[in-house]
């Protein structure tokens, strides 16, 4: 394991002997995509889930209300500096605080939320390995109800590399300076599956699916060797800076969680992904 995958990556063993220290900030991230015919999806935070079940003292973070800009279309999209820093304030986060974020079923609303705070300078937030699901898995205790830890003093400070926009992204396409990678699934990159108003994938783009990075019976991530190899059978672990994008950011911020943990800095989140790129019929997309 690498020092950062240590500090960023917490295994169930090592939160059941933390889970009493006081500057803990245990975070359920849980989302669920419910399919809508007018705008591809409909985002449902999963908090009765959470009231029901979740690991003792974790508060709940609603991404889209409580972490993004609203918009009833670009549904993901990260907030100015002050709106961000409000929010997380909210939620109990210090500057010195110890952070650990899990979800249901996938991790990738947890990594949303780590690449969030890393953008906005916070480097003391880890995922939980497995999620909850493991947790459950193993017999370990979780609580019902409402927690909540009483308001932080969280400071941000924004790193604007770490977030591009559709010029870079074209930018990238078109002189070949940087990878771009899709974190969504090999139907939807071939041009299959659930679209975003336009079949496929941003064109040049190569395929590193959220999906296929975590192992399906233990929800936790697959070892760091393999997923370096995955990673380097795409180009993304080379010289060139990486782009990953998604359908809105979210499973994006997996393989971007997955090279910070392996020593990729050079990586930025495409944040408002096809939502945003398939809108603009000019914005060059591929199939098969």
């Amino acid at each position: 394991m690498t020092d950062r995958a240590a500090r960023w990556l917490m295994s169930t063993d090592a939160l059941a002997d933390r889970i009493d220290d006081p500057d803990l900030r245990i975070f359920d991230c849980s989302t669920r995509l419910a399919p809508d015919p007018k705008h591809t999806y409909r985002v449902v935070a999963c908090r009765d889930e959470w009231q029901h079940a979740h690991i003792p003292g974790a508060g709940f973070i609603d991404i889209q209300a409580q972490l993004s800009k609203p918009d009833p279309v670009l549904r993901f999209t990260l907030p100015d500096r002050a709106a961000f820093q409000d929010g997380v304030r909210a939620l109990g986060i210090n500057n010195d605080s110890h952070v650990l974020l899990y979800s249901r079923h996938h991790p990738m609303w947890a990594t949303r939320v780590w690449w969030m705070l890393r953008a906005f300078g916070f480097d003391n937030a880890a995922i939980l390995d497995g999620g909850i699901d493991k947790w459950e898995a193993e017999g370990r205790p979780v609580s019902s109800g409402d927690d909540s830890y009483p308001a932080g003093n969280f400071t941000a400070n924004p790193r604007p590399e770490l977030i591009a926009d559709r010029h870079q992204v074209l930018g990238a396409v078109t002189t070949g300076q940087a990878v771009i990678l899709n974190a969504l699934s090999r139907e939807q990159h071939a041009g299959g599956g659930t679209h975003y108003g336009r079949a496929g994938r941003i064109a040049g783009s190569e395929l590193s699916s959220a999906r296929e990075m975590i192992d399906p019976k233990t929800r936790a991530f697959r070892p760091l060797p393999e997923l370096r190899a995955m990673l380097a059978d795409t180009g993304a672990m080379g010289d060139k800076p990486v782009i990953t994008y998604c359908g809105g950011g979210i499973a994006a911020t997996t393989p971007a969680f997955v090279m910070a943990l392996l020593g990729k800095d050079d990586v930025a989140l495409y944040d408002n992904s096809l939502s945003e790129w398939c809108s603009d019929p000019a914005l060059p997309m591929e199939t098969g």
